[in-house]
C-alpha cells in the first residue's frame, strides 16, 4: 500500500539526521538572503554537508562577512559572499539555489501579512535566476510559500524557461515538527515517527495524515487530535509569540532546509529512491484550481521525478483537505494574480 511506502519515504525527514552521501558528483549551491535570521544557520549547514563543493552566499549586507565566518568552517565547501550588486555573479553555475530571503514574521503576523514586501523580493530574484541560472533547482522558503512559489513559476513562464521539475516550495519543516509533535505524545523516537504533510505551507493548508503515522492511532479523532493538528499547523506561532517579538522559526527552518536540500543533492547525484515532501506543480487537485500541492514526492537526477500520490486517509483528514483546497486555490491565485500585475 502506498500509505506504508509513504512512510518510509518520508522518513529521513522525521527525526535528527546526519549528511552522507556515497556519491562524488558534488554540487554548487547558492543561498540569496544569507545574512538572514534563516540564512546564516542554513548556509552553516550547507557549509557541513558534504555534498556541496561551492557555497555561494548572496544577501543585499553583511553577506560576505557570512561567508568570511563559515568558510573557516573546516569542510571542503569553497564558501564566497557576494554583495548587493553581485546577485547575477552568485548565480552562475548555480545547480541549486535556495531562497530564504524576505522579511521574518512578527507577533500578530499572518505568512499573508508578509506578502506585499516579500514577493517582491523573490519577484526580482526569479529574474536573475531565470536571465543567468535557468537550469537551477530553486528551493523556495520565503514566505507565503504557497503563493510566492506560484510567482516564481509564472517569471521562469514568461522568461520562457519553466519546468516544473526544478521548482520546490520546501515544506520539511511541517513534517519535521509532525514528527516532534507526535512522537512528545507516544513516546516513540522521532525518527520513527513519520507523518507525511500534505497541502501547503499555512495554517489550515497544511495537513498532516496522521492516519499513516506509527502512533498516529493514539490520537486519532477527539480533542487531542484536534490540539495536535492545530499546533502542527500554526507551530510557526507557536516560536513567534515565545520569541517574544525577536524573531520567527529560523533555525528549524534553516534544519528543514539543510535537510531538504540534501535529499535533492543525493537524487541529482543518481542515488535512488529519496522521496520528501514538497510544495510542487501538482496534478492531484488541478481540475480545482490548485497548479501546486505539497505531498511525498519522489527526487530524481532531474528534480521532481513522481509526484506520488496522498494514499488512504481518515475521515478527519478528508474533511482538512476540504478545508485546505480551496484556501490554496485562492494563494495561488494571489500570487498569479499579483505578478502579472506587477511583472
Amino acid at each position: 500500500m502506498f500509505a506504508r511506502q509513504a512512510l518510509r519515504s518520508v522518513k529521513a525527514a522525521a527525526g535528527p539526521r546526519y549528511f552522507s552521501s556515497s556519491a562524488i558528483n558534488n554540487k554548487n549551491v547558492a543561498v540569496l538572503g544569507a545574512a538572514g535570521g534563516i540564512g546564516q544557520p542554513l548556509s552553516l549547514l550547507l557549509k557541513n554537508d558534504p555534498l556541496v563543493t561551492s557555497l555561494r552566499l548572496y544577501d543585499i549586507r553583511l553577506a560576505p562577512g557570512v561567508a568570511a565566518d563559515v568558510s573557516h568552517v573546516n569542510t571542503p565547501a569553497v564558501t564566497t559572499g557576494y554583495k548587493a550588486d553581485e546577485l547575477e555573479k552568485a548565480l552562475e553555475g548555480a545547480e541549486i539555489v535556495v531562497i530564504p530571503a524576505g522579511v521574518p514574521r512578527k507577533p500578530g503576523m499572518t505568512r499573508d501579512d508578509l506578502f506585499n514586501t516579500n514577493a517582491s523580493i523573490v519577484r526580482d530574484l526569479a529574474k536573475a535566476a531565470a536571465k543567468v541560472s535557468p537550469k537551477a533547482h530553486l528551493l523556495i522558503i520565503s514566505n507565503p510559500v504557497n503563493s510566492t512559489v506560484p510567482i516564481v513559476a509564472e517569471v521562469f513562464k514568461k522568461a520562457g524557461v519553466y519546468d516544473p521539475k526544478k521548482l520546490f516550495g520546501v515544506t520539511t519543516l511541517d513534517v519535521t515538527r509532525a514528527s516532534t509533535f507526535l512522537s512528545g505524545i507516544t513516546g516513540n523516537k522521532p525518527a520513527d515517527t513519520v507523518v507525511p504533510v500534505v497541502g501547503g505551507h499555512s495554517g489550515v493548508t497544511i495537513v498532516p495524515i496522521l492516519s499513516q503515522a506509527n502512533g498516529g492511532d493514539a490520537v486519532a479523532k477527539g480533542e487531542n487530535y484536534d490540539k495536535l493538528v492545530h499546533r502542527i499547523q500554526f507551530g510557526g506561532d507557536e516560536v513567534v509569540k515565545a520569541k517574544d517579538g525577536a524573531g520567527s522559526a529560523t533555525l528549524s527552518m534553516a534544519y528543514a532546509a539543510a535537510v531538504f536540500t540534501n535529499s535533492l543533492l543525493k537524487a541529482l547525484n543518481g542515488e535512488k529512491g529519496i522521496k520528501e515532501c514538497a510544495y510542487v506543480d501538482s496534478p492531484l487537485y488541478k481540475d480545482q484550481g490548485v497548479d501546486f500541492f505539497a505531498t511525498p514526492i519522489t527526487l530524481g537526477s532531474e528534480g521532481v521525478a513522481e509526484v506520488n500520490p496522498i494514499g488512504p486517509v481518515s475521515a478527519e483528514e478528508e474533511k482538512l483537505l476540504e478545508a485546505a483546497i480551496p484556501e490554496l486555490a485562492k494563494n495561488i491565485k494571489k500570487g498569479v494574480e499579483w505578478v502579472q500585475a506587477n511583472p
